[in-house]
């Protein structure tokens, strides 16, 4: 057991200050909440605190298309009304649209992600955290459910170079289709997928059924779930399923994608986690001591997210946190009661019958999976892909840059400084989630 882990933390304010627009239910600046949160805790006195790189296209199309990347960069609010057929093309629209600063949005979340899994490989840090990143909906070639860059895939793809088998887990309440679909014919990444499934729910994919392909076969797993789902049952099953999974799959690395929309009450979720039981996955997977890349993900219920998001960053410090919110800039959202702990709430309570049959339904099936040749066969022959390569692919060389030898002048622009002015529209109070009136506007 290592006696302390270094953490490494990856945070750029400029992620929080974009706006989807009005009525869209991803807010961005949940990321600044949370980040206030964690400095209200002085968390950031126990851990490194790094701003990403911001990724360069050539980065983002190791990945994804080169042409998409090229729109993500070129498209604009202003532009947009001509370029009807490339934003059929590539999904842009209503649940991904065209914002300001989009491209930069996406540089900057893809490139946390992807510096946290360099500072893995090079042994610099123990654990990687990127509440910006864990955006796991995004193909190849288009955006789709919120996500424009699939940061995740981008992650794993460097974990790839120095090691030899990584275990991707996913606790958002969509699948992580983005991520299992990128990998779907490998057997160096297993793909875990805790998820609500049926009721046309989005994205429609992550039946228990869909297990890879090919090589890959066996090594995407899905427990798909239903309305309502507690902490008990869903706890337990996790830990026996990712039990099972690092015993038999051996993985050098996991990445863990921590979406709060699986918590009670969230916007657009279904399901009855409190934050304790969404933390106890993370103390969970803590506990293998394999190198460890933490992101968020969904999460529309902004003030909970912020919570959430806070409390693990405590697990994965070993710092038990208090339960009265400190002072801190943004402590209006967590009135009346100011605490760390989501509030008693409806609770969900279709198809909770279902999931008490977890052991029957789900998990036996998959954790009969483990007994597959093919995992222990995996195992045995990727020990020496590393070893067949004779040089790590290297890093991407990031042009070296000091801001303090730029000139200030043509740097802090009016556009920049546009953009460190808060919108009053992310402050409204109300059913729409804190966006304005549209009838005031």
């Amino acid at each position: 057991m290592r006696s302390k882990d270094r953490i490494s933390y990856f945070y750029d304010g400029d992620v929080g200050s974009v706006y989807f627009g009005p009525n869209h239910p991803m807010k961005p600046h949940r990321l600044c909440m949370t980040h206030h949160l964690v400095l209200a805790y002085e968390l950031h006195n126990k851990m490194e605190i790094y701003r990403p790189h911001k990724a360069y296209p050539v980065e983002l199309a190791q990945f994804h298309s080169a042409d998409y990347v090229d729109f993500l960069h070129r498209i604009t609010p202003d532009t947009q009304h001509l370029f009807s057929n490339e934003l059929a093309r590539y999904n842009l629209g209503e649940d991904c649209p065209v914002f300001d600063n989009l491209f930069e949005f996406c540089q900057i979340y893809a490139g946390g992600t992807i510096d946290a899994a360099r500072r893995l490989n090079n042994q610099l840090c123990d654990i990687a955290i990127n509440w910006s990143g864990g955006l796991h909906h995004a193909k190849k070639c288009e955006a789709s459910g919120f996500c424009y860059i699939n940061d995740l895939v981008l992650g794993i793809l460097e974990l790839l170079k120095h090691h030899a088998r990584v275990l991707y887990i996913d606790i958002d309440v969509h699948h992580g289709d983005g991520v299992e679909e990128a990998f779907y014919f490998t057997d160096r990444v297993m793909t875990v997928s805790f998820h609500k499934y049926g009721d046309m729910f989005f994205p429609g994919t992550g039946d228990v059924k869909e297990m890879g392909e090919r090589e890959g076969k066996f090594y995407a797993i899905n427990v798909p779930l239903k309305d309502g789902i507690d902490d008990t049952s869903f706890t337990r099953l996790f830990k026996t399923i990712i039990a099972k999974v690092v015993e038999t799959y051996q993985p050098g690395v996991i990445v863990l994608q921590c979406g709060a929309d699986s918590l009670a009450g969230d916007r657009l979720g279904c399901f009855n986690l409190s934050i304790d039981g969404h933390a106890e996955c993370v103390r969970f997977a803590k506990k293998f001591n394999l190198p460890l890349l933490v992101t968020g993900g969904g999460g529309y219920t902004k003030e909970n997210v912020a919570r959430c998001w806070t409390v693990e960053t405590g697990v994965l410090l070993d710092t038990e946190l208090p339960n009265e919110i400190p002072e801190n800039e943004y402590i209006k959202y967590f009135a009346p009661d100011y605490s760390l702990k989501i509030p008693n709430g409806h609770i969900y309570s279709k198809g909770l019958q279902r999931n008490q049959n977890w052991k029957t339904q789900t998990a036996n099936p998959i954790l009969e999976r483990s007994r597959c040749k093919s995992w222990k066969i995996s195992v045995a022959s990727n020990m020496h892909l590393v070893y067949r390569c004779k040089r790590v692919p290297p890093d991407f060389y990031i042009p070296d840059s000091d801001e303090d030898e730029q000139n200030p002048d043509e740097r802090v622009d009016q556009h920049t400084r546009d953009k460190q002015i808060q919108r009053n529209d992310e402050y409204y109070e109300g059913d729409n989630d804190n966006d304005q009136n549209m009838d005031d506007v």
